[in-house]
């Protein structure tokens, strides 16, 4: 457990260590050296930092806390998916998931542990939000699944969604925050261009990722083209109905000219009818999404929904392509361990 009253020393800027190597008397290149194992070299403590001498090891140990996850446990699909469940230093657990195929590795992170959100298709959903992840907790995420990646892969990350438990703009300082580190060339060095953020639809939050003038992308889970069937399976719509979000959405695009995705999950006999293909092109046709992702529903074991027969879902998306809509049927990965899209739920 770390200690309260000890600062964590990842939240410290390193202009804050410079002070603190200062007033030790410690030399200047210290600095570096310490703000490389922060955040280049990922150690997880302080006696990792090996080319630090013992006593600024321990001065700093007495001084500062050093809270990081953990790796709980690892579960392997047999299509290569890996569902990770982390540990983080006040004893919670939060799942990411590395999914590889042959153009990329993805690494799925949370940014929440548990969720308020109570969107009736998701584990994650039916779970209490216990907190939010910290930045560096996120960082770290990042830093496993890409320590996974090369071990089991011998490749680093290609791409970074916060896809996994927990709505990221409802923990909007702590993300961004993590993926200013992710892409910071003192960080990891990732570009901007290769994470995406998804999101229910927190409208305000959307147009405040414009009015920051953001470079990552965003999708926006959609998963029912009208207020009334939305409002049935995510709560969220009740106070973020699709008018407001369309101009979100909208207002982001005129600030960054980011790629946005639409995110629409097939439910049997709730969203799959022509109809609702209908509506779901015209909100299509209302923002400036380049993308529709259409995925696959993966059951789970609190809601009583079921994915369409391949025929309809064909059918679904045909009618979309006829409409010229630019859509893609999404395969769920890691369905065997509960690591798919919506199934992410510590059991």
């Amino acid at each position: 457990m770390a200690n309260a009253a000890k600062p964590n020393i990842r939240t410290l800027s390193k202009e804050q260590i410079a002070e603190f190597i200062d007033s030790i008397g410690e030399k200047k290149f210290r600095i570096q050296q310490i703000w490389e194992w922060l955040w280049q070299k990922h150690a997880f403590d302080f006696q990792s930092m090996s080319n630090i001498s013992k006593p600024l090891r321990a001065q700093l140990e007495e001084a500062f806390s050093f809270p990081s996850l953990k790796v709980n446990t690892t579960q392997h699909s047999e299509d290569g998916t890996i569902k990770v469940g982390f540990k983080t230093f006040d004893g919670h657990l939060v799942e990411g998931v590395l999914i590889p195929t042959e153009e990329r590795i993805t690494a799925c992170v949370s940014s929440q542990i548990g969720c308020s959100l109570s969107c009736k298709f998701c584990a994650t959903g039916y779970m209490e939000r216990k907190r939010n992840l910290n930045f560096d907790e996120i960082y770290d995420e990042v830093v496993l699944l890409n320590q996974l990646s090369h071990q089991h892969h011998n490749k680093k990350l290609t791409n970074i969604v916060f896809m996994g438990m927990g709505e990221p703009l409802l923990n909007y300082r702590n993300v961004l925050r993590a993926i200013e580190r992710i892409t910071a060339l003192d960080g990891l060095a990732m570009s901007p261009r290769r994470i995406t953020v998804s999101t229910a639809g927190v409208a305000k939050q959307i147009m405040q990722l414009g009015d920051d003038k953001v470079r990552f992308k965003l999708a926006l889970s959609l998963h029912a083209a009208n207020d009334r069937k939305r409002n049935q399976i995510m709560p969220i719509n009740e106070t973020n109905d699709l008018k407001s979000i369309i101009e979100a959405l909208n207002y982001f695009y005129q600030q960054t000219e980011n790629e946005i995705t639409l995110e629409y999950i097939l439910f049997d006999q709730f969203n799959d009818s022509f109809e609702d293909a209908g509506e779901l092109i015209k909100v299509y046709r209302q923002v400036p999404a380049d993308l529709v992702n259409i995925i696959e529903y993966n059951p789970i074991d609190f809601a009583r929904f079921k994915k369409p027969s391949e025929e309809k879902t064909e059918a679904f998306m045909s009618y979309l392509e006829k409409n010229r809509v630019n859509a893609r049927l999404r395969k769920s990965r890691g369905k065997d361990i509960d690591a798919a899209c919506g199934q992410l739920a510590n059991k």
